[in-house]
């Protein structure tokens, strides 16, 4: 670096970066009586002009001096930071010169060693600067400055050496040299005196965390200073909780190890007795109130033990009780009255005389695009209402349902322009509401997936909603386009419409490779209506018209021209064909959360029913019911519970062996929505197991089942019932996590699915017999099955032709070629057209609930949402396909 200093600049190289000295040295004046100053005269001076400097000392021309004087010169001199060196010459004959030579200006201010701290953040605390005159003292003040910095960071043990580099005309590099070290953590943390709860209970209660291999991913091990503070005000409050009144941190002190890397805390505490909570009262100046109705109805009660956090929900509690009766301004005021030999807590809360307040008006500001009408509908209040607690609470839930404002996004209460007067102000920001979506990704649902899509949630600022999406991957394509007003004609009525086009190809797994089975093309549009019914409870109708033309790959599935059961199952074969399906349905929904976009409170419930044959040719009859509810249980966690279930109920007259309800139409369960289980992986299935070996061999069957996952055909086939709940725990994390978008998770899931008609086989195989006629059975116990012939469409048995022309081809032939049994010619024996013996389970259809617990991550990556499961079943049925680890990126979940 200072080579390619030396090299940009055409005066002579600078030397060697040097350590900055720490003193200078003044020259001895001897020792000589009073004398008169005869001449006076600077040397040396370059920058600075010789006037200036004589006007930092006392010597003038005529004037007497002494040694003393002469001393006291150089220390002004020293003294004005402008100068490096003085010396005063000529003190024996009066003539003196005052030769100087001047601080350096500085060139350039250089950090080296900084890696946590960028420069740019420690140019804003040091002083010395380009152009400025260097100087030892700004230098030593900026070397505490930059250390200081790094202490903030927890980093005690950097070390800052500062060095310059002399350049021509009195110029100079100044080097900061920046031994960052290590951050200093927390070693251990002592309590002395607590004897009521363990030192492990109290630490958990801290910020602070000790550095451990339990904790290295936690960002709270290294020393904060303010976390100090803050740990002692967490102790106080949990001891307060806990009934220790008295409680107090009589000290905390903070020891730096000899090697700066390592602090030792050690909090010496006083507990105190614990108290109970004596009578309990309420004392209201607010006549409206009944004092001891209010009392009764509170939390707390005499006898419990006193708990400072319960105190604060009591006055929380009146204040809004207090507005829900109109008196926003209420004062709450808990007068304790301590009993130290009791050890009691004697409570009132005192309501203070208060005026009924009224809306005097509802400002709304920061809207630059959303129209005004669009927020004010959300209020339920009005301008003029009496002030009412739970319905500003209210209105402040459903506007941030909406996603159009900033996140907790909160309605203002200020003092209006009488005493019994409120304003209530919206200071909105809003956040962008269109989304344009160019993205590719994978997921282990969809493999590769290609999308693009257009979404406006607040269309013309008007609240409403238009999208267009086009989706792509290995197995489904999707067209589709939507449009909901949420305010018909500014009623309460929403009216949205949607027209799509999917194509989906069901799929099976042989091992690692997955199978299409049947494709599934659906055409069609829905009209869904709303009308709010309560504050709460709202009626939605839907009304739906859909083509689905189920269709199977002829090359794999059929034999002349017809779909064969033994390729594709008679399941598939069945749901073969082109129907319409004219569908009406109704919904009733209960929502009290306080977010449809991410909910930390309040719960949804919706019973909805849909009924099939209004015209087309399906028809059946389904109920489907969702629940969830939301707890935020304090420190950021929220728990919350969700449960569904639903039955599908065929109109059609019922066939042997085939039910009534499509393939097509049924409930199906797995991935992604029971996280553990792969896709489709829950119920009733059919899986087909490979025979090898021959069944008659001499000396016995050598017939056995390949029950490898490579060699067994596994067709999901759905349900007519089902049901799925969750219990699941978010886990808040530190700010900066929070801001990437990051959201773990634990998670508990049980369901089930099941209900449909057991299919007929495919085909029976004969049992194979001994010559005595007894039955024969494998070495693993299973029946011995034998190859089974085929029969044309006179069922006489097939044979495959072994000579002329016709090789190859079937025909009812035993001898010779021919379409018939009487037109048989030739010579050639032909061999039996025999299908090889399988075995065809029929598994999964129970209703007994699977059980799988897991972790998971949401994360709002640069690639597009992500998510993250690893799941465990625990509890599982024959036939159920279960999958550790599940992720989607690039598209929605």
């Amino acid at each position: 670096m200072l080579s390619g200093l030396a090299h940009a600049q055409t005066a002579p190289a600078p030397t060697a970066p040097v350590p900055i000295p720490q003193a200078v040295t003044v020259p001895a004046v001897p020792v000589q009586q009073v004398r008169t100053i005869r001449s006076l005269r600077v040397e040396g001076s370059q920058r600075v002009e010789p006037e200036t400097v004589l006007s930092y000392t006392r010597l003038r021309t005529g004037d007497t001096y002494t040694n003393e004087t002469v001393d006291q010169a150089i220390k002004d001199l020293l003294a004005s930071e402008l100068l490096a060196e003085v010396e005063i010459a000529g003190v024996e004959t009066g003539d003196l010169v005052i030769r100087i030579r001047e601080n350096p200006v500085i060139n350039r201010v250089i950090y080296e060693g900084n890696k946590r701290l960028k420069q740019d953040k420690i140019g804003k605390e040091v002083k010395l600067a380009p152009r400025q005159i260097f100087t030892r003292t700004a230098v030593r003040a900026d070397v505490a400055r930059i250390i200081e910095l790094y202490r903030r960071q927890g980093r005690f043990a950097a070390h800052v050496e500062p060095k310059m580099v002399s350049l021509d005309q009195n110029r100079v590099d100044v080097i900061f040299e920046i031994n960052e070290g290590p951050k200093s953590k927390v070693r251990q943390i002592n309590i002395i005196g607590n004897e009521v709860f363990s030192d492990g209970k109290l630490r958990g209660e801290m910020a602070t965390k000790t550095s451990s291999l339990m904790n290295i991913l936690s960002s709270n091990t290294s020393y904060d200073q303010d976390r100090l503070a803050y740990d002692q005000q967490k102790l106080r409050q949990f001891y307060l909780t806990e009934g220790y009144a008295d409680f107090r941190v009589i000290s905390a002190v903070a020891e730096l190890t000899p090697d700066k890397r390592d602090f030792i805390i050690t909090y010496v505490v006083e507990e105190g007795p614990r108290y109970k909570f004596g009578p309990v009262t309420v004392d209201s100046a607010i006549r409206d109130f009944d004092d001891k109705r209010l009392a009764t109805a509170l939390a707390i009660k005499e006898g419990q033990w006193y708990n400072a956090k319960a105190v604060e929900d009591t006055v929380e509690q009146l204040s809004e009780t207090a507005g829900a009766f109109g008196y926003a301004f209420a004062d709450v005021r808990p007068e304790f009255q301590r009993d130290r030999e009791a050890l009691t807590m004697t409570m009132n809360f005192h309501i203070g005389e208060s005026n009924r307040t009224y809306i005097e008006r509802i400002e709304i500001t920061g809207n630059r695009q959303t129209q005004d009408k669009v927020i004010r509908r959300e209020f339920r209040v009005a301008e003029g209402d009496a002030f009412n607690t739970f319905l500003v609470k209210r209105s402040q839930d459903r506007i941030n349902s909406l996603g159009y404002f900033q996140d907790k996004f909160e309605v203002e209460r200020k003092e209006g322009s009488a005493p019994d007067r409120i304003v209530l102000a919206a200071n909105v920001e809003e956040r962008p509401n269109g989304e344009l979506t160019l993205s590719a990704g994978f997921s282990s649902l969809e493999r590769f997936i290609l999308q693009a899509s257009i979404r406006q949630r607040n269309f013309r600022g008007m609240g409403q909603t238009v999208s267009a999406s086009v989706d792509y991957s290995s197995y489904s394509k999707s067209v589709e386009l939507g449009f909901t007003e949420p305010y018909l004609f500014d009623t309460n009525i929403a009216l949205g419409g949607t027209l799509f086009r999917q194509d989906y190809n069901a799929f099976n797994y042989i091992g690692s490779d997955r199978s299409t089975t049947y494709s599934q093309v659906a055409t069609g549009g829905q009209l869904v209506a709303g009308l709010p019914l309560t504050e709460y409870w709202t009626l939605s109708g839907r009304y739906t018209l859909r083509q689905d033309n189920v269709t199977l790959d002829e090359s794999s599935f059929y034999t002349n021209g017809q779909c064969d059961p033994l390729k594709a199952g008679r399941y598939y074969c069945e749901a073969v064909g082109n129907r319409i399906t004219s569908l009406v349905g109704v919904s009733l929904i209960y929502d009290s959360l306080n977010s449809r976009l991410r909910p930390t409170r309040g719960q949804r419930m919706s019973i909805g029913a849909d009924f099939a044959g209004l015209g087309g040719e399906v028809k059946y009859a389904r109920a489907r019911f969702e629940g969830s509810k939301y707890w935020n249980v304090g420190s950021g966690f929220i728990f919350s519970v969700s449960g569904e279930g639903g039955y599908i109920h065929s109109l059609e007259k019922k066939k042997a062996g085939i039910d009534p309800v499509r393939i097509t139409d049924r409930f199906y369960l797995g991935e992604p929505q029971f996280r553990g289980f792969d896709i489709r992986g829950v119920g009733p299935r059919v899986q087909r197991i490979q025979l090898t070996g021959d069944p008659l061999a001499p000396g016995g069957s050598t017939q056995a089942m390949v029950t490898g996952d490579d060699n067994v055909v596994d067709d999901a086939l759905g349900g007519k019932a089902y049901y799925l709940t969750k219990a699941e725990l978010e886990i808040p994390l530190g700010a900066g996590a929070a801001e990437m978008g990051l959201r773990p998770s634990i998670f508990v899931m049980a369901g089930s699915l099941f209900g449909i008609t057991r299919p007929g086989k495919t085909i029976d195989f004969e049992q194979a017999k001994d010559a005595s006629g007894n039955l024969l059975f494998n070495k693993d116990g299973s029946p011995t099955l034998l190859p089974k012939q085929q029969l044309d469409a006179s069922n006489n048995p097939l044979f495959i032709a072994t000579g002329g022309a016709n090789a190859g081809a079937a025909t009812p032939c035993s001898v010779g070629y021919g379409t018939t049994p009487a037109n048989c010619v030739g010579t050639s024996i032909n061999t039996p057209y025999t299908t090889p013996a399988f075995y065809e389970r029929f598994v999964g259809d129970s209703a007994k609930p699977r059980l799988s617990v897991g972790f998971g991550v949401n994360w709002n990556s640069p690639f597009g949402p992500l998510r993250i499961d690893i799941a465990k079943t625990l509890v599982t049925v024959d036939g159920d396909d279960d999958k550790l680890v599940t992720f989607n990126v690039g598209t929605q979940f």
